[in-house]
């Protein structure tokens, strides 16, 4: 009754977690916003006429509201500038299509920029706290800043509201939202807790000074047909928005009842072992009582014998028959030495326990024959995503092939470090702004993947830590392995506490070729 006590708060305590997104996942959505400027010229000069906001659903495709690059449709000696957050040079774009029933734009720039695409999400929330991301030109007016400062490379605005749900108007889908915007947000991302897209800013609601005041942004049931019309497919997402810390409330409290259970079946099993234990003692009392009564009664008998052979033998003296005498006195001798083994044989009480011990080893024996799994053996794997275990933020592979050797060797090409008898593998790409860090548990069979969203001079730092070491090919053997396992902390230990996605994959072996599944 205890234990499920126990059980039942740490369930409560893991519901009552709050299903709150880290601040850094929105600002690791800020990496993909960028300013879309309304460029003229006067001769050499450059002249911004108007900015929006627009957000990648690609490395160089870029979502903002028709109405934002309205002015260039109409004026063809207009271009449009786009200006990324962090540390590039602004480029230009060019439309690839214009829908202005939902007041849509798709863009694609010039040259590459490789900004880090949002994720959409597949399923939205109809209520909560939600995130407006953009470049509020009230913002821009309050810092002083004049047009040419738009060409230069600024995080974007972030403001927080709440969510008031679907409400169709302008013959296009819109969510209803208090997330301050104002102009120069247009075409911006309206995000979930996890910074994922939801909806594009697009307008907000006349107020009278004291009315309370409301935005709408295009959702995503116009935004994905638009997309997908165009031959687009970005990262959508459908899985809930949960935290990092509910995640580990709830690992805690898996751990904390598997912990429980493990010591009501401990005490189960002692009671059983205890019981057991008394059982057979009774049976080895029962047994050496037994053994040592039916030793008494032939030491008995086999005194009778002796005396009864030993008056034999002193009647035959008499009768000076000394041959019958001699046959007399050796079964006197013998039965007499017979009693006294039957004597001094006997089992001794101490024999209960030791006969006890004796049963217990052997019906232990008994049930752990059998093979023995091998711990951390090699083998083929079906590794699947478990989205209880999961924070998943992008579009992840749900299924991942892995060949693992007893060397950390995965797929025959890829070699993992050890560290504190850890197995992970650090993956700093340089074209693409997050840090990987893979580890596999061969014991329990888990392949753990965290990625860390990083600005560019994270981004720097990380790739700087990585450019040390070398890492070394398959089959180098386990020292190699500790080498970069050690070589691996420099890189870990310069990214935040915390990573943006951790994705969890429970591995089974996998089938040969050939099996039917």
């Amino acid at each position: 009754m205890r234990q499920l006590f126990t059980l039942l708060a740490l369930l409560v305590t893991a519901l009552a977690t709050p299903a709150l997104a880290d601040p850094a996942d929105i600002q690791a959505a800020t990496r993909g916003v960028v300013r879309v400027v309304i460029v003229g010229s006067d001769g050499p000069e450059l002249l911004p006429i108007s900015h929006g906001t627009g957000f990648a659903i690609g490395r160089e495709q870029i979502v903002t509201n028709a109405h934002v690059i309205r002015q260039a449709l109409e004026d063809e000696r207009l271009a449009i500038g786009i200006v990324p957050a962090d540390g590039e040079n602004a480029v230009y774009a060019r439309i690839v299509a214009v829908s202005e029933r939902n007041d849509l734009a798709l863009l694609t720039t010039t040259e590459p920029l490789r900004l880090a695409p949002l994720t959409i999400s597949g399923n939205p929330p109809t209520s909560g706290t939600v995130t407006a991301i953009g470049y509020p030109r009230n913002v821009d007016l309050a810092q002083g800043l004049e047009f040419a400062d738009l060409f230069r490379a600024q995080p974007p605005v972030t403001a927080t509201g709440f969510l008031s749900g679907r409400r169709p108007s302008r013959e296009m889908d819109t969510l209803l939202h208090t997330a301050p915007i104002a102009a120069g947000n247009s075409g911006g991302p309206l995000v979930d807790e996890c910074g994922r897209v939801i909806g594009v800013n697009s307008f907000g609601a006349e107020s009278q000074g004291s009315d309370a005041e409301f935005f709408f942004a295009v959702s995503n049931r116009e935004l994905l047909p638009f997309l997908r019309a165009n031959d687009v497919s970005p990262q959508v997402n459908a899985g809930e928005c949960r935290s990092l810390a509910m995640l580990d409330a709830e690992d805690r409290a898996r751990r904390d009842a598997a912990a429980a259970r493990a010591a009501e079946a401990a005490e189960r099993d002692a009671d059983a072992i205890a019981l057991r234990t008394e059982a057979l003692r009774r049976e080895a009392g029962y047994a050496v009582m037994d053994s040592r009564a039916n030793g008494m009664a032939l030491a008995f008998l086999a005194l009778l014998i002796g005396t009864a052979a030993g008056g034999v033998a002193a009647w035959f003296h008499v009768q000076r028959a000394f041959r019958k005498r001699a046959a007399a006195g050796v079964v006197a001798v013998a039965a007499l030495v017979g009693a006294l083994v039957a004597w001094f044989t006997r089992p001794p009480f101490t024999d209960i326990e030791k006969r006890v011990e004796d049963a217990l080893y052997d019906e232990q024996d008994g049930a752990d024959a059998g093979p023995i799994a091998v711990s951390g053996s090699g083998g083929d794997y079906v590794c699947v995503l478990d989205p209880e275990r999961s924070r998943v933020t992008g579009a992840p592979q749900a299924d991942i092939p892995l060949a693992w050797s007893e060397e950390g060797c995965v797929n025959a090409r890829t070699q993992y470090g050890l560290a504190e008898e850890t197995w992970s593998r650090v993956f700093v790409p340089a074209t693409e702004a997050a840090v990987s860090v893979n580890r596999f548990d061969p014991a329990n069979r888990e392949l753990v993947m965290e990625r860390y969203l990083l600005d560019r001079e994270a981004m720097t730092a990380a790739r700087a830590a990585r450019g040390s070491y070398t890492a070394p090919q398959c089959g180098a053997g386990r020292d190699a392995a500790r080498t970069l396992g050690e070589a691996q902390g420099a890189v870990i230990a310069a990214l935040p506490a915390s990573p943006n996605e951790r994705l969890l994959y429970r591995c089974s072996p996998a089938q040969p070729s050939g099996t039917a599944e």
